[in-house]
């Protein structure tokens, strides 16, 4: 809110995800930058250095960010259940293991995952035709769940003690290293229908007033040692080095604005208080 009293001219470099980052290009409170005065771009994974194909970073030509950390949500398994890991979101519906999993209780991420699952075109533009079909297929995860966690924590504490074997990983590796402290002997993949990911990236403002010392932060903060310390200090994963749990060839899906996020909000607290499918 600080950076919208005066159109970011209080500040000289912001960070922000990409699917937020789109609010501020559209205000002209975010400004294109050059990737080529931030040298160590070069050092970034592949599925960072390719800005072009990261929805939201760049719009007519110009980029307008430079991603810096990100976390995927892939999904935990108790190896004790599973011979082989989980390949697929679709076994949280999986009567096998009915009251036996936990998902996250987010609106929005729910109806991508479920749009996921059901392989729509896009987990952020449901279509009107679908919503009753995704609605109807989050009605069965809830009947399939314990339950639906806020928190890291309140996840670690219900895994920990009500023989969990799947959980939805909302806050990615930050949840695997809390449960493999608390003694959980689990697993962690991103399955075959790619992770839902959050990206942020710094961008400069329009009232930017040392653009070269600007620049010269945010390729700072891409040195190795000081990326390397964001994801020791903080849990989080950097762009120059992947997780032990995801590779390269993972499909990772950056988040995006959706469709509606008023509807999705709305239809999913009918299916969180108990509406039957017949109500979609």
């Amino acid at each position: 809110e600080r950076l919208l009293t005066r159109q970011g001219g209080d500040f000289d470099v912001f960070a922000v995800n990409t699917a937020e980052l789109q609010r501020y290009i559209d205000s002209g409170i975010s400004i294109p930058l050059a990737p080529a005065n931030i040298p160590n771009t070069a050092k970034q994974l592949p599925r960072f250095r390719d800005l072009s194909a990261i929805p939201g970073i760049s719009r007519t030509g110009a980029v307008f960010a430079i991603p810096y950390t990100y976390s995927e949500m892939g999904l935990i398994y108790d190896r004790k259940a599973f011979k082989t890991p989980p390949d697929s979101f679709a076994s949280m519906w999986d009567k096998r293991f009915k009251g036996r999993v936990l998902a996250h209780q987010g609106s929005t991420h729910n109806f991508s995952l479920a749009a996921m699952v059901l392989g729509l075109k896009s987990p952020f533009h449901i279509a009107g035709t679908d919503f009753r079909r995704v609605s109807r297929h989050l009605v069965e995860l809830r009947r399939n769940v314990l339950a639906f966690y806020g928190q890291p924590e309140e996840a670690t504490e219900l895994f920990m003690q009500n023989r969990i074997v799947l959980l939805f990983a909302n806050y990615g590796s930050q949840q695997v290293r809390m449960l493999q402290k608390a003694g959980a002997d689990i697993g962690y993949v991103i399955p075959r229908e790619g992770a839902l990911a959050w990206l942020d990236c710094w961008s400069l403002t329009r009232g930017v007033k040392n653009r070269k010392l600007a620049e010269a932060w945010i390729d700072y903060t891409l040195e190795v040692p000081v990326s390397r310390a964001l994801t020791e200090r903080q849990g989080l994963s950097n762009t120059l080095e992947d997780p032990p749990a995801v590779h390269n060839a993972d499909k990772i899906i950056w988040l995006q604005q959706v469709e509606d996020v008023a509807r999705r909000a709305s239809l999913w607290d009918k299916i969180n208080s108990g509406d039957m499918p017949e109500r979609f």
